[in-house]
């Protein structure tokens, strides 16, 4: 198996070919197929339930697929004799829960990382560590635990640990979803520069002002399948599958209790 550092460059970030994944007799994929090339960024959208967040999960094997294909940048991670901890090294994963280390700061859950899976001396990884916060706007927060930050600056420092680690592709599930509304922006601004600085990024998101302004691509997925992908401006600005539109429209309505900050650019 290759170093992450030596996966093929040539190759599209991800690879999915009729991906299934069940739990029990639940089928949660039924068949998906689709490809992410380099420098793109996807957001995958539906309902809950649709297995958004289960596809995302099997692109790095934290969700072992029930049959199909994963590739990243040409390393098959469905294959049994894949070494996955070195195909990781170059997949970032940002989870809606944070889930940095409690107990260390800021800059310390960007160090521990480092030292540990890249083995970079602690000079380096510090110096990494604050090169990285500064880029998502938490410089002066270094010193601080998870505790004493909002939810956006927790978000924050789980992305800029990721970015730690140089990673090629990375995977978003839902990163704002548990942020009250006032702070989702600052998470998403640092997103929007990922994208601007040519990240490969798949970002599952309900989020449809940023799929709609940052996505090369939008991918509707509904029990199971991908139902409609294209351009954001397609997908979104002019949905042509029945449950696209209908799955949109109820974002619209404002029984729903969905805020504005989720809305369509092009339908508010």
């Amino acid at each position: 198996m290759k170093e992450a550092a030596e996966l093929d460059r040539e190759a599209p970030a991800i690879e999915v070919r009729d991906l299934h994944k069940s739990f029990g007799t639940l089928e949660v994929l039924a068949g998906i197929d689709f490809t992410v090339a380099r420098g793109e960024v996807v957001c995958v959208i539906g309902p809950s339930g649709s297995g958004k967040s289960t596809l995302l999960r099997c692109v790095n094997l934290l969700e072992e697929p029930t049959s199909g294909t994963v590739l990243v940048a040409g390393a098959e991670v469905t294959d049994p004799d894949v070494d996955i901890d070195q195909v990781r090294r170059g997949i970032g994963m940002v989870f809606q829960s944070f889930n940095l280390f409690p107990h260390l700061t800021a800059l310390q859950n960007l160090t521990l990382p480092q030292r540990r899976v890249l083995k970079r001396d602690k000079a380096e990884a510090t110096r990494i560590a604050r090169d990285r916060l500064a880029r998502v706007g938490l410089t002066d927060k270094e010193s601080s635990y998870p505790a004493q930050l909002s939810g956006g600056q927790q978000q924050r420092v789980a992305i800029a640990r990721a970015l730690a680690m140089d990673p090629q592709l990375m995977l978003f599930d839902e990163p704002t979803s548990a942020l009250d509304p006032e702070l989702v922006g600052d998470v998403l601004a640092v997103m929007r520069s990922l994208a601007d600085e040519g990240m490969t990024m798949l970002v599952v998101t309900h989020e449809m002002s940023f799929a709609k302004e940052v996505a090369d691509r939008v991918v509707f997925m509904d029990g199971g399948v991908i139902v409609e992908e294209g351009a954001p401006e397609q997908v979104i600005g002019a949905p042509g599958h029945a449950r696209t539109q209908s799955f949109l429209s109820r974002l619209l309505d404002p029984r729903g209790g969905v805020g504005e900050h989720v809305l369509p650019v092009g339908l508010r």
